[in-house]
């Protein structure tokens, strides 16, 4: 087979419509094989004839789309030093634009026996258990595809799962359930604009592995927290095919989520690796250069640090590394054509030496880089290592979840003591944790409920976690459920608890909704999904995880709708700028708080510990600076009624300074929106419901 020298970069295998070009890297590499393998699994071999700067490369005329390739690492096996070359063990490409199938699980797959992990080096062959990198075509008619560009202060973002949002939908049809085609079929796109989302963020698509563990008790990594490609769209969410099929399909994907209206962030996982820890698997990094792309321990280079609890963490140190992951961000921006990120326990990536370091190279590598700056960026702000807790650290140009968000507002809603104060601060987009770095409310992405834990449903139903059908003797998950599960364990067929659990969805809903930050709502939530009390779902793709059309909560989806609807309608609620909290030219301040007697707060109401009620008042009036277009920006002015007491409060609203007469717009605690028109005077008394929220718009 013909070889010519080819080119160093692009890495990866680029095809330019005569041939293709291979280049990988490997800093300690003495040979290098490209591996071809024909339809039936036929396998050839070429040397790449040339090595510029670590990059083993070469262009091969003939060879197509479609191709199958793995590669060869021949080089020192020595553990203790960090390196784990083994010329038989076929690697996949670190720059894989798609991969064909999922690994058939074989001792063969490891670079050592089981019964003697230290011992001898396992050189049987893993070619036939091994997926292939598969060569891609690039071209794709984009059209007129543009970004949403949806500002962050307007951005609503719905967390879905590729495969469970339409793998029961009714309207799909059954070979388009649970692909990229099945998210952009009509029918999603219909459900998704009625909702009124605009922003949806998908868990993680690069390609990902199903762990030995968890094929051998017959489960699935249904998360897809296993990455092993970082530039491959995973190729069981594929609906044509698994030899490029699968790229071509996401790309149709996003250009028909983009023409109505909506943008896609990708969950990604530059933490860790599919290869685990000194016991796993030899796929891909671990043979090509093991010590570049690992943090390695200093004192025994036979192990790995592990910051994140999966086996190993990515060596942000090392400049091979940070060049794959920029070029795999911008190769998603570019050729993809997404809108964002998310990045799963981005304080790993902070990691220079063991101490995070919220200015480490990649962070610095993303601020200066023309493409990557300018999408939407949000951070998982934890790692498992210890300092790894990072909500608020993050740099200016990054969103973060926030966790002290989704802490704080069950606690309170539950009625825990001494939760009043924060919740304050959370519910104004907690401006102690971003005002002071530069940041603005959006940079808080608020949530009650992520993929990893309960569902809204589940949060509000059960004490205790259900984790049962994982196999792990219930031990997996978090433990403590910080909700009040209204009365009683799971399912029931009582009216009163029914009715109670309800009130408290709609409760989380309408803080979410109402609170300052960009909202992220837990896909399902709002149709009542449960996973049966299971907490963990990572490992089961089926009806635990999957949503459950048939069943679905018609009056919690038109609820949430009304709700994002809502927020959409008064900026307010979105503002691109924080409360000043006093008067502004002369007139009354922008955000007050009030007790339920009517009177404004004070430092010693603040420091009542076991306070659980209290009144806010948003002046729509004083919204001190001009939109994007440079209009000023004016809205109706509210009054937020909380009580997360137990038992019903009156509220005596405030005098006619703050507003001569108020009109009931929200009410948890009767349905939501109310469908009569309810006015209440200034100085009148409202009683509110145990636990509930009542949102008043000023009339006059």
């Amino acid at each position: 087979m013909r070889v010519w020298p080819g080119k160093a970069y692009p890495l990866g295998a680029t095809y330019d419509g005569a041939g293709t070009n291979f280049s990988i890297f490997s800093g300690i590499a003495e040979k290098v094989e490209l591996c071809l393998f024909d339809d039936k699994g036929g396998e050839t071999r070429v040397v790449l004839p040339e090595v510029t700067a670590f990059q083993w490369h070469g262009y091969l005329p003939d060879v197509e789309p479609g191709q199958r390739y793995g590669f060869r690492i021949h080089g020192p096996w020595a553990p203790e030093e960090g390196h784990r070359c083994n010329p038989s063990k076929l690697l996949l490409d670190p720059y894989s634009k798609a991969i064909d199938r999922n690994i058939q699980w074989n001792e063969a797959v490891f670079s050592y026996r089981f019964k003697e992990p230290d011992g001898s080096k396992n050189d049987d062959d893993s070619g036939p258990y091994m997926p292939k990198s598969v060569v891609i075509n690039p071209f794709f008619d984009w059209s007129t595809d543009r970004s949403p560009q949806i500002p962050l202060n307007e951005t609503v973002i719905y967390e879905v799962h590729v495969r469970g949002f339409t793998k029961k939908h009714p309207d799909i049809p059954p070979e388009m359930r649970g692909t990229y085609a099945g998210i952009s079929h009509p029918a999603a796109i219909k459900y998704l604009r009625e909702l009124g989302v605009t922003t949806v963020e998908l868990l993680p698509v690069h390609q990902f592995i199903h762990d030995s563990y968890l094929d051998e008790r017959g489960l699935r990594n249904y998360w897809g927290y296993n990455s092993i490609g970082y530039l491959a769209p995973h190729h069981e969410y594929s609906s044509r095919g698994h030899t490029g099929q699968q790229v071509q399909e996401f790309k149709e994907m996003v250009r028909n989520l983009h023409d109505a209206g909506f943008e896609v962030i990708l969950d990604v996982v530059y933490n860790h690796t599919a290869e685990g820890n000194h016991l796993g698997p030899t796929l891909c990094f671990r043979g090509l250069d093991n010590a570049a792309y690992y943090r390695l321990v200093q004192d025994d280079r036979r192990f790995y640090f592990d910051y994140t609890g999966t086996g190993n963490s990515l060596n942000m140190r090392h400049p091979h590394v940070l060049q794959l992951i920029m070029d795999s961000l911008r190769y998603w921006i570019l050729d993809m054509h997404v809108d964002g990120f998310r990045f799963d326990l981005a304080s790993t990536l902070a990691r220079e030496l063991h101490d995070v370091d919220r200015l480490s190279s990649f962070f610095d590598l993303v601020q200066q880089d023309p493409v990557v700056s300018q999408v939407k960026l949000i951070a998982e702000p934890w790692d498992v290592g210890e300092g790894g807790y990072q909500v608020g650290n993050f740099p200016p140009l990054w969103s973060e979840w926030n966790g002290k968000y989704r802490d704080c507002a069950r606690d309170f809603w539950r009625g825990e003591p001494q939760t009043l104060p924060e919740f304050a601060y959370r519910f104004t987009g907690s401006s102690d944790l971003y005002e002071n770095t530069g940041r603005k409310p959006y940079a808080s992405v608020n949530f009650l409920t992520a993929h990893d834990g309960f569902t809204l449903h589940d949060l509000v139903s059960y004490n205790e976690k259900h984790n049962e059908a994982n196999g792990e003797d219930n031990r997996d998950g978090e433990s403590h459920n910080r909700s009040w599960n209204c009365g009683e364990e799971g399912p029931t067929e009582n009216p009163d608890v029914l009715a109670l659990r309800a009130k408290q969805k709609r409760n989380y809903l309408a803080t979410l909704f109402l609170s300052q930050g960009i909202p992220m709502l837990l896909g399902g939530d709002e149709m009542g999904r449960t996973q049966q009390g299971n907490n963990n779902a990572y490992c089961q793709d089926n009806e635990i995880s999957w949503y459950d059309w048939p069943r679905k909560d018609e009056g919690l989806i038109e609820y949430t709708s009304r709700l994002i609807q809502f927020r959409r309608d008064h900026t307010i609620f979105k503002r691109r700028h924080w409360f000043l909290g006093r008067a502004i030219h002369g007139k009354i301040e922008d955000m007050t708080w009030f007790t339920p007697s009517g009177e404004e707060m004070t430092e010693e109401n603040w420091e009542t510990g076991f306070a659980k009620s209290v009144a806010l008042f948003l002046n729509g009036k004083a919204l001190p600076f001009p939109d994007e277009r440079g209009e000023q920006m004016v809205d109706d002015s509210f009054l937020v009624l909380i009580n997360a007491h137990h038992e019903q409060i009156p509220f005596t609203l405030p005098g006619p300074n703050w507003g001569k007469r108020w009109i009931k717009v929200i009410d948890t605690a009767h349905d939501g929106f109310p469908e009569e028109e309810e006015f209440h005077d200034a100085g009148s008394t409202f009683t509110a419901e145990s636990r509930s929220l009542v949102l008043l718009m000023q009339n006059e």
